[in-house]
Order: structure tokens, then C-alpha cells, then sequence
């Protein structure tokens, strides 16, 4: 008898995936823990490994939808491929209707493999199809036209956003920050930070810290609704949005107020890095409290930031850009960026939403005041 493959717990809240890629097809002699398929969920991408070594046997495709502990194969260690599952045989055709006879090219053996497609698609026989009278679907499509199914994390993507238009009564407000400050201070002790600690001394950090004081000072932005009550958590998970080729993943840090500069580092190069290469785990993404979004990366001057759910805050980081601006009745050039605060009003006031903007901008215009808890 062989080995099952099963599906593995993918985190508490999981209960289903899709087959994505299949590494290995049906009939392959697999090595033990060789990767063999990717499975979607609808929060992260994961790998499944052969349970043992020898010669696997799948009944799942690409695409299927397949639940937590399902069987959906097995390894035969003793190496003799498992016979691949019989096709059904296809009914046999009715007799033909007597009719004139037709041109030898018309008739369904003779027709290109697309057209018997759509005659079998249809559910009729072949020999009472008027095939020459039928539309082709091929010359009816945009010249060029090509189709993707959407992965199970880019549905789950677009329900969430539907859900937050739907659900919440969303509303964005903004700010600009000088960030002359912060830059002067990387530059002056980033060598000395990145040979102490390992990891250099971003711009994520700053405003990490930033945000959990002005959570601080307005706890309504840090807490959730849940049916009739307000859920204040007893700490600062900050998520940080991390884009990869199969879509934005926000991966949270803990307990973010407990935590210095070089480690919030740390966890953020490590999150990156395991967001980009497909190892990031469902525990890494849950149980955010407030998100920060970083479009400046992408050279984003503006935008208004969704919510993430069931959060009730998300700031959006934008591009740092030099623009003249009016300090002490001169105009100066500054290195400036643009805030923006997207948040539910059904809990968040504008006042609240403002206060938290103008609180962040003085803690990093003034970096000192985070060390002083000001």
C-alpha cells in the first residue's frame, strides 16, 4: 500500500486551497520531500512535498479545489508507477439522422480539434450540428485578446477590496513631511548602524515608530469593530505591505512598540526576503492591528490606501521628492513626502485621523521626540 498524500494544515483559519502548479506529474518517481505541487490559499503560496520516495500517483489538476486533510494521491515506495486513472469511455454516437450527403470537408473528423471542442461544449451530437451556420467564437475574439485564470490569492485579493467599499465607510486624509531630518541621521550613522547591527537603517523603522506613538495618543485608529463593540488589542501589531510577482502580502511585526530600531529592521529584511522567495508563512501574515503601505518605492507621488480588513487604519508612505517650500518667511528646497491616512469613519473622527497625521509629522521632523516619548 502507499503512502497518502494528504493536504496539510495551513493555519486555523484555512480550510481550503487550489492545486497550482504541478511540479510533478502523475506516474513520476518522486525523491522523499521533493517538491511536487504549489498550493493557493487565500492568504499565501505554499509548496507540498512527497511523504516518501518512489513512484507517485496524483487525482487532482491544476485548478482543483481541495480541503485541509483531503487524500489527494499516493507514493508507492517500492517504485513501480502507480497505472494512471482509466479515461471514462465516451458513449457511443447515435445513428445519423439520414441526410443529403455533405462535402467531405465538412464533416466532424475532418474538422480542426478547436471546432469538435466547441460541438462536444455544446452537448450535441455531431451529425445533427449545422456547423458551417455557426458562429466561430475564434473570429468573434479581440484580435490579440489572451486570458489568465485569476490565482486564488488575487480573488481573495479582489473580494476583500469589494468588502472594504461595501462594509466600512472609508475615507482618506493627508499630510507632507519635511524629510530632512530623518535622511540627515541615516546618513550620518548608517555605517556605524549597519556594522553594528547587520542590516542598514531605512526609512520603515522611522515611521514604524512613529505610527505606534501616535496610535498611542489615538487608540481608536489601532482598534476594530466587531459587531456592536470596539476591540482595543492589548498591543501595536504594525503590518507592512511587501509587493511580490503574485501579489501584495503584508507580513506583521509584533509587539512593535517593544522593539528597537535594528530589530524592526530585521524582521522587515527577513520578511521581505521571505515574501519574494514563496517561504513566508500564514502565522507571519495574521493578527495585524494598523498596515503601512510604501507606494514611494514605485515612484508613487499620491494615492488613498485601502483598508485592511478588519483594521481600521493604513498609512500610505509615498515618493520623496525636493520641493520649494516656506521656513521662517524663506523659501527653501526640501526633500518632501506626502502622507496619507485611509481610515473608517463608522470609529475614526476626522479630528482623531488628523491629529494622528500631525503627530507623525512632528515625530519625524523632530526625530529626538520618539526618544523622549514626546
Amino acid at each position: 500500500m502507499g503512502v497518502q498524500i494528504k493536504i496539510p494544515s495551513m493555519g486555523e483559519s484555512v480550510v481550503e486551497a487550489t492545486i497550482g502548479t504541478i511540479l510533478k506529474p502523475s506516474g513520476s518517481i518522486v525523491k522523499m520531500d521533493e517538491e511536487i505541487l504549489e498550493l493557493e490559499t487565500d492568504k499565501v503560496n505554499q509548496v507540498l512535498y512527497a511523504p516518501a520516495a518512489g513512484a507517485m500517483t496524483l487525482t487532482v489538476k491544476s485548478g482543483d479545489v481541495v480541503k485541509v486533510g483531503q487524500v489527494i494521491g499516493s507514493v508507492d515506495p517500492s517504485g513501480a508507477a502507480g497505472a494512471p486513472p482509466e479515461k471514462p469511455k465516451q458513449a457511443a454516437a447515435p445513428s445519423p439522422v439520414p441526410a443529403p450527403a455533405k462535402p467531405k470537408e465538412t464533416s466532424p473528423s475532418s474538422l480542426p480539434a478547436v471546432r469538435i471542442q466547441i460541438v462536444e461544449s455544446l452537448a450535441v451530437s455531431p451529425p445533427s450540428l449545422k456547423l458551417e451556420a455557426a458562429p466561430s467564437p475564434l473570429k468573434q475574439a479581440v484580435e490579440g485578446q489572451t486570458r489568465k485564470k485569476m490565482t486564488k490569492l488575487r480573488r481573495t485579493i479582489a473580494e476583500r477590496l469589494v468588502q472594504v467599499k461595501n462594509q466600512t465607510a472609508m475615507l482618506t486624509t493627508f499630510n507632507e513631511v519635511d524629510m530632512s531630518a530623518v535622511m540627515q541621521v541615516r546618513e550620518k550613522e548608517q555605517e556605524n548602524f549597519q556594522k553594528l547591527h547587520g542590516v542598514k537603517l531605512g526609512f520603515m523603522s522611522f515611521f514604524v515608530k512613529a505610527c505606534v506613538a501616535a496610535l498611542q495618543k489615538y487608540p481608536d485608529i489601532n482598534a476594530r469593530i466587531e459587531g456592536d463593540e470596539i476591540v482595543y488589542p492589548g498591543g501595536y501589531d504594525i503590518g507592512v505591505a511587501v509587493g511580490t510577482e503574485k501579489g501584495l502580502m503584508v507580513p506583521v511585526i509584533r509587539n512593535a512598540d517593544q522593539l528597537t530600531y535594528a530589530e524592526i529592521e530585521k524582521q522587515l529584511k527577513q520578511f521581505a526576503e521571505k515574501a519574494r522567495g514563496g517561504t513566508i508563512s500564514i502565522e507571519d501574515l495574521q493578527g495585524g492591528t494598523f498596515t503601512i503601505t510604501n507606494g514611494g518605492v514605485y515612484g508613487s507621488l499620491l494615492s488613498t490606501p485601502i483598508l485592511n480588513p478588519p483594521q481600521s487604519g493604513i498609512l500610505g508612505m509615498h515618493n520623496i521628492v525636493k520641493r520649494p517650500v516656506v521656513v521662517n518667511d524663506a523659501i527653501v528646497i526640501r526633500p518632501m513626502m506626502y502622507i496619507a491616512l485611509s481610515y473608517d469613519h463608522r470609529i475614526v473622527d476626522g479630528k482623531e485621523s488628523i491629529g494622528f497625521l500631525v503627530h507623525l509629522k512632528n515625530s519625524l521632523e523632530e526625530p529626538a521626540r520618539l526618544l523622549l516619548d514626546l
